[in-house]
């Protein structure tokens, strides 16, 4: 069944998009990442123009993200505080990314943009995060402690250091606020939750609790992408709604399987497939950069020298 999307200006199977939407969903709610790191290149692979698809898959990962929240909420698998402090700094990275959204866009560098920190960011993360999920599999295996274990970076002891509880953490509030603020940068430009990059980055870098991580996640990505679709909405107005209650319907449905499944699956197994999730995306994006184009040569109207 097609319907089309006044926006993106083209026909699009509606049970597909439902499909796409709930598989990305029940990734969303297995790994606590937002899922549009699957859905916005899913998107641009199935022709939807890359600033709609960024656009547009911010309201999809505010919907999977709160029912995910709350499902994680109820087993208290959140850490509220330390999920706040993300929530500032991503709020402060939303409104610098959508200007710089609506920059590059008026300067037609957008798509390039795009592509290239897709392939940079996933797969530069997804490698580092497949490299010591392997690592940790071989110790566990071998029996061999985990020698990091324990040990505080630089960056925990600079100033405003706080207690975080719920984590088990003593950590300045800087890199915390900062990390944040990456975060919300990067998910408005590349309409991604950024939830891929926070749930490794509190594992290896603040070594926060598996148990609790996927929870905060949730709880920051939710507040950031509302924030991200509203000022989308507002400023470019480049948000299908059309398309964005399809990847909705889809995507509330998957989170829900997906975080009862997230129970039952251990820590370094847990990095190990979010790992070759990210890097295989980030793959995708390197061949599809590569590739000859079909037209070599376009024309376009110029103002003439």
């Amino acid at each position: 069944m097609l319907i089309y999307l006044p926006i993106a200006e083209m026909p699009v199977n509606m049970f597909m998009v439902l499909a796409m939407g709930a598989a990305v969903g029940f990734i969303s709610g297995l790994f606590g990442v937002g899922g549009g790191f699957l859905m916005t290149p899913l998107l641009i692979f199935s022709g939807v123009p890359p600033a709609v698809a960024v656009a547009t898959v911010t309201g999809q990962v505010a919907a999977s993200s709160t029912t995910g929240a709350i499902a994680y909420g109820r087993r208290s698998a959140i850490d509220f505080k330390l999920g706040t402090m993300l929530m500032t700094g991503g709020l402060l990275g939303t409104v610098l990314g959508v200007w710089f959204f609506n920059r590059m866009r008026q300067l037609g560098q957008l798509d390039l943009i795009i592509q290239v920190s897709y392939l940079t960011l996933l797969g530069g993360i997804g490698l580092s995060m497949l490299i010591e999920s392997l690592r940790t599999l071989f110790r566990t295996r071998t029996g061999k402690a985990d020698v990091k274990a324990g040990r505080h970076a630089w960056y925990h002891g600079l100033p405003l250091r706080t207690r975080f509880k719920a984590s088990g953490l003593y950590v300045s509030l800087i890199p915390v606020v900062a990390l944040g603020m990456f975060i919300g940068f990067a998910g408005t430009v590349l309409g991604i939750g950024g939830g891929f990059i926070l749930v490794p980055a509190l594992i290896y870098l603040f070594r926060v609790p598996t148990a609790v991580v996927v929870g905060t996640s949730q709880f920051q990505i939710l507040f950031t992408m509302i924030a991200a679709i509203i000022l989308h909405a507002l400023t470019d107005r480049s948000v299908d709604v059309v398309l964005a209650l399809l990847l909705i319907v889809g995507g509330v449905f998957g989170a829900q399987f997906g975080a009862r499944a997230g129970r039952n699956i251990r820590g370094e197994h847990f990095r190990l497939l979010l790992a070759l999730i990210v890097l295989s995306v980030g793959v995708r994006f390197g061949i599809d950069l590569m590739a000859r184009p079909s037209e070599l040569f376009s024309l376009a109207a110029g103002r003439a020298p």
